[in-house]
Formats: C-alpha cells, sequence, structure tokens
C-alpha cells in the first residue's frame, strides 16, 4: 500500500534493540494463530498468554474480534477489507514485537498472501505462524457462537469454510491439530517453541 502522508520522517528509538532485550529478558515475536472459526485460536492465545505471563514473560493477545470493535470497526468481510485487516493487524503486531512482547494473534486470516505479507514486514525468523487445525466439520460441532448455524442458513455471507475459502498454511512454523491436543498442550508447545528459538527463557 502506498503512503499518502507527505512531509514525514522515520524517528528511530534511542534505545537500542539488544539494550531493550537484555533488560526485559526475552525478545519479540509474533505467533500467528491462523485457522477456521471455532478451530480454537483464542482459547489457545489466552491460555498461552496466561501461561507466559506466569513465567514473568511480556505477553499480549490480538484477538480479532476485539480488534472489529476499535481500529477495524470499519471493515467488513469482503476479500478487500480482509486484506485491509490483517494489513493494519500486522503492523500493530509488528511494534508490539519491536517493543520485545510477546505477541499472539488469533485471526482466521483466511489467504496466504495476506500472511506472507506480515512476514514480509517482520524482522527475519520473529513472524511464527502457528495453523491451529481443525476440520470444518469439528468446528460446526463446536460452534460456541452459532456462527456455523447461521452461515449454513445464508444469514452470514462470505463465511470462512463455508461460502468463502480458507487457505491452510504451506509451512507454518507450528501446526496444532486441536482434534488431538488438550488446550494446555497446544499452549504449551506454543511456549516450547518460543524457547527452544530463543525468545523467552527456559
Amino acid at each position: 500500500m502506498t503512503t499518502k502522508s507527505t512531509n514525514i520522517t522515520w524517528h528511530g528509538a534511542d534505545v537500542t534493540q539488544e539494550e531493550r532485550q537484555n533488560i526485559l529478558g526475552q525478545k519479540g515475536a509474533v505467533v500467528w494463530l491462523t485457522g477456521l472459526s471455532a478451530s480454537g485460536k483464542s482459547t489457545i492465545a489466552r491460555r498461552a498468554e496466561q501461561l507466559l505471563l506466569e513465567r514473568g514473560v511480556t505477553v499480549y493477545v490480538l484477538d480479532g474480534d476485539n480488534i472489529r470493535f476499535g481500529l477495524n470497526k470499519d471493515l467488513g468481510f469482503s476479500p478487500a477489507d480482509r486484506t485491509e485487516n490483517i494489513r493494519r493487524i500486522g503492523e500493530v503486531a509488528k511494534l508490539f514485537a519491536d517493543a520485545c512482547t510477546i505477541t499472539l494473534t488469533a485471526f482466521i486470516s483466511p489467504y496466504r498472501a495476506d500472511r506472507d505479507r506480515v512476514r514480509e514486514i517482520m524482522p527475519a525468523g520473529t513472524f511464527v505462524e502457528c495453523y491451529v487445525n481443525a476440520s470444518v466439520e469439528l468446528c460446526e460441532q463446536r460452534d460456541p457462537k452459532g456462527l456455523y448455524k447461521k452461515a449454513r442458513a445464508g444469514q452470514i455471507p462470505e463465511f470462512t469454510g463455508i461460502s468463502a475459502p480458507y487457505e491452510a498454511p504451506a509451512a507454518a512454523e507450528l501446526e496444532l491439530v486441536t482434534g488431538d491436543l488438550s488446550v494446555d498442550q497446544a499452549a504449551m508447545a506454543i511456549i516450547d517453541y518460543l524457547v527452544k528459538n530463543g525468545f523467552i527463557k527456559a
């Protein structure tokens, strides 16, 4: 997207990234949970957040529904709006990660190209794509918000997995098959990845 603003200058921080990491004892990362509605993204992200906070890690969850109450309340669910939704969240997540926060995002983010664009704006290695893998059938069985029922009845147009496509990651850093894992097991898989790759201490 082309920047429309003119006469602007990027202002760098006086604190180096290394200094920030040493003070906080962690590195910034964006763990991007993607998957169908009701696959378990928000539940896993919230549990991982809780477990990380108990370890003293600075962490925050950016949740898809919550963001649409404020920052992205002007966007709908058309393909163009979905792309803009993810673009904005990617920029916000990048800022959080730059502040050395472990940022967990829970967004359907159905288009592979949109997720790849977020990866491209992040420093190498700091974008962790996490595929929360659950079949449409399993998600429909869960359906805590009743969205699949409404989508099947034609009450929700462009509903991912029913009347709109979902493009699964081709090579995600993490894949959580939620039909086979408990919430705690899935959350710990994320934490183990962060420890193994040096974002947080063991």
